[in-house]
């Protein structure tokens, strides 16, 4: 009788076991089947479907973007944890991640979703043929999450408003290294200004603290975006320009504890012909006085008030060449990675040019970066 009932007990037992696991397994799967379908919403909300059929029907692109998983994402960057943060914004949070195989990533979070869907998701598809070795490198988005998740290279060094302003005694900021830098950042701009015939690339953003530097030091420039016009283009870059002769701040204090913007303090030392009053001391002890005003000269240029007389970038990153090259003062010698840059840019623009309409990058204007 007691074998009876404990054989009946453990009958019992095992069939509420039984049970009991086979709820748990239903109710995993509910919740597998809940999560999945949340995730093709957003990814249809983000223009995941759309950029799908662009990337099928358009068979003459190169590069396609890459499609990462949240999941992806999330463990690259330990679940977003704010040790990994490297930069914050109004538009996101950037962190850095690193993929199973082992290849650091930056992660650019975005805090809401493009207002133009559509309008982001052709800068997505451009964005992703950009080649170039002065602009950070786009590898791909996750658009299965509430909100859009952009993957880049990940760039060691930090960035240019760091080396001038942080006065770095380990790795000073030398003359040959400023004009080299100028130079990187002209050549990317200008690249990105005639990347297409229908549209230019521009940036909407360009201040020293969106140049990277990589394990080279060589400038990486990033928040790259499409638009039709940006008129302040060329006067930003002017604004990096004076800030690596001056050492100053875009927005400096003057001695009555006022603020005034750097091009307000740079151009009247220009006129009055007291540039070398203002230059950083660590440009002003290297020998290159020549080198130097042609540098000003061009800085000059390029924060005049009247838009029409400021330089194209094509024509400042040829001036910033020459410098260089000038009486044999740098002699930069090209080297293999130079030249493939080159090669890269011209097979862009005719990549670029055949698989974009027009009137589909005239309609771009903006982008949540």
């Amino acid at each position: 009788m007691f074998l009876y009932l404990s054989c009946a007990g453990l009958s019992a037992a095992l069939g509420t076991l039984s049970l009991s696991l086979g709820a748990q397994s239903l109710y995993n799967f509910v919740k597998r089947m809940i999560a999945n379908k949340v995730k093709q919403i957003f990814f249809k909300k983000n223009g995941g479907s759309f950029l799908q059929q662009r990337m099928s029907s358009n068979n003459s692109i190169i590069e396609k973007p890459k499609f990462f998983t949240e999941n992806e994402l999330e463990r690259a960057t330990d679940s977003y944890n704010e040790c990994r943060i490297l930069g914050q914004g109004g538009q996101g949070t950037v962190y850095k991640g690193m993929l199973k195989e082992g290849r650091i990533i930056a992660v650019k979070r975005l805090k809401k979703v493009a207002e133009r869907v559509d309008l982001f998701i052709n800068e997505v598809e451009i964005l992703s043929q950009i080649k170039h070795r002065n602009v950070v490198q786009f590898l791909g988005c996750c658009l299965d999450a509430e909100f859009p998740l952009l993957a880049y290279e990940f760039i060691p060094s930090g960035t240019l408003f760091q080396y001038i302003h942080d006065q770095n005694q380990e790795f000073p900021l030398t003359w040959d290294l400023r004009l080299r830098i100028a130079t990187e950042v002209a050549d990317a701009l200008s690249y990105l200004h005639s990347a297409t015939s229908s549209a230019r690339i521009d940036h909407r953003d360009i201040k020293s603290s969106n140049i990277l530097l990589d394990e080279k030091y060589r400038a990486k420039v990033s928040n790259v975006g499409t638009s039709r016009s940006i008129p302040v283009d060329v006067y930003s870059f002017g604004v990096v320009l004076a800030e690596l002769l001056t050492g100053q701040e875009p927005i400096r204090s003057t001695d009555s504890k006022e603020t005034e913007d750097l091009a307000a303090y740079f151009l009247p030392k220009m006129e009055l012909e007291r540039l070398f009053e203002i230059l950083d001391a660590r440009v002003s002890k290297d020998d290159r006085e020549q080198e130097i005003m042609t540098f000003a000269n061009l800085t000059r240029r390029c924060l005049d008030s009247n838009g029409s007389k400021r330089p194209t970038m094509r024509e400042a990153a040829t001036e910033l060449a020459g410098i260089r090259t000038s009486n044999g003062a740098s002699n930069p010698k090209q080297d293999p990675e130079e030249i493939d840059c080159v090669e890269i840019e011209i097979t862009y623009e005719v990549e670029i040019s055949s698989s974009h309409t027009e009137s589909i990058l005239e309609s771009i204007n903006s982008l949540c970066f």
